[in-house]
């Protein structure tokens, strides 16, 4: 059976998708329900191709300034130091393991808001200690804190 795919124009530099202005195929659903909503892509057709590039220097412009938001609260978050307690058994292993939410909480508590969809966790937090974990602005800033895990009281 054919996949069926959606093309959309990316306006912004998605992780893992595309670069800004590139036309790629997607899942329908991912376009519909996550890269359109979002203001990320348009749906691909000669007249979206045609405003994208009448609005090429806008949108360059927007994502500069993002981008420059985006730095100043990396900046500020760099070097964060998250503690959290959570069960674990004798070996340092823990029962689960720390969550994306479990970090966004712990920034929140000292002020940062993050999104957490944009905690990257690598193969995820499942052992007791000091962990970094990478936390994307931005496509192009990544900031880096730091997550100790200690064992619940």
């Amino acid at each position: 059976m054919a996949s069926v795919s959606t093309r959309v124009i990316l306006i912004s530099d998605v992780h893992q998708v595309g670069r800004r202005g590139d036309v790629i195929d997607t899942k329908p659903g991912y376009a519909r329900n996550f890269l359109i909503p979002q203001g990320l892509a348009v749906r691909a057709h000669p007249g979206a191709e045609k405003w994208f590039e009448q609005q090429r220097g806008k949108i360059e412009a927007h994502n500069e300034e993002q981008i420059s938001e985006a730095a100043v609260v990396a900046a500020r978050l760099d070097g964060a130091v998250v503690s959290l307690s959570k069960r674990a058994g004798e070996n340092e292993t823990l029962y689960g393991s720390v969550t994306a939410n479990d970090i966004t909480d712990g920034l929140a508590e000292q002020g940062f808001e993050v999104d957490r969809r944009h905690v990257d966790l690598g193969g995820g937090i499942k052992t007791l200690g000091e962990h970094e974990v990478k936390i994307a602005l931005h496509a192009e800033v990544i900031a880096v804190i730091k997550v100790q895990v200690a064992p619940e009281a």
